[in-house]
């Protein structure tokens, strides 16, 4: 079960600007807090960030549980995933750019009705049929790890998405997304997925220096260690959060961040993604001059 927090907004920005991140989090803590659907969302907003989840966190649920809880946890954006379960009661129907017209209606309803977009789909190949299905779901952003090309630039642009490039640890390194995002349209870029580039041994925060003027979106991650490390709450781990947060914001990067955190079982995550969505906005507070 998801619990409510019973630390107000205003509490929560109180303390976290007159105690920093670690105390904020830690009051919260001490309230069994498991969610803030509640936190104040105007720094990140004022900063062009929206923060997301990557249902794939959920993947031991349907789509419809993810978007139910991501609701709850105050997560207003979700990033679709290939191959999950849609609903408990349509366990055989899963999320795909295959769904009938019905099915995609159904889905559309459910997003309105929980308060949550649909703005990036992935990780998934890219063409015509895949641009198409975007636009009819209103998806912004395909994660992809499909090399670009003149037609597929061409195809972002007459639909009004834009295309990612996905890295896991061995591929699409920053200096390969720039090679093959030189002479194309902005609508190409990076996910930057902070993660992966910490399981390959790179400093993330270096990597994102790299990608300056191509980063798309963000599979934002903090892991226990370098190499072999597994997700642990923002600001907790070794890849430096609060650094990566700072240098997006020196960027004035605008867009989403998905919530991708792998590690752990479904009661875990109840406890762990909110400390993350606790730690954005905080810092999003801090870096943007209001806390």
């Amino acid at each position: 079960m998801v619990h409510r927090s019973r630390l107000n907004r205003r509490e929560f920005i109180r303390t976290a600007a007159g105690a920093g991140v670690g105390a904020a989090l830690a009051a919260m803590q001490n309230r069994r807090v498991f969610a803030m659907p509640s936190l104040d969302t105007s720094a990140a907003e004022r900063l062009g960030w929206r923060l997301g989840a990557q249902a794939y966190t959920f993947r031991m649920l349907s789509f419809y549980e993810t978007v139910d809880l991501c609701a709850g946890m105050g997560i207003r954006t979700i990033e679709m995933y290939p191959g999950q379960r849609l609903s408990p009661e349509k366990p055989d129907v899963t999320t795909s750019i295959a769904l009938p017209r019905q099915v995609r209606d159904e889905i559309k309803a459910k997003l309105r009705e929980a308060g949550v977009g649909l703005v990036c789909f992935g990780v998934t190949g890219a063409n015509r049929e895949t641009f198409e299905f975007a636009k009819e779901m209103g998806i912004e952003v395909l994660t992809t790890e499909t090399m670009p090309t003149d037609d597929l630039d061409r195809m972002c642009r007459e639909y009004g998405v834009r295309m990612a490039l996905h890295n896991h640890p061995n591929t699409w390194l920053p200096d390969e997304v720039l090679a093959a995002c030189k002479g194309r349209s902005p609508m190409i870029g990076a996910c930057a997925d902070t993660g992966h580039w910490m399981r390959r041994g790179l400093n993330p925060i270096e990597q994102l220096k790299k990608l300056q003027g191509r980063i798309v979106s963000v599979h934002f991650k903090d892991l226990n260690e370098f190499g072999n490390g597994h997700d642990v709450p923002w600001g907790t781990g070794a890849g430096d959060a609060r650094g990566m947060l700072a240098e997006l914001a020196r960027q004035k990067f605008r867009g989403v961040f998905s919530i991708e955190y792998e590690h752990g079982s479904l009661e875990d995550l109840k406890v762990n993604v909110p400390k993350c969505v606790a730690f954005f906005h905080a810092v999003a507070a801090e870096l943007s001059g209001r806390a």
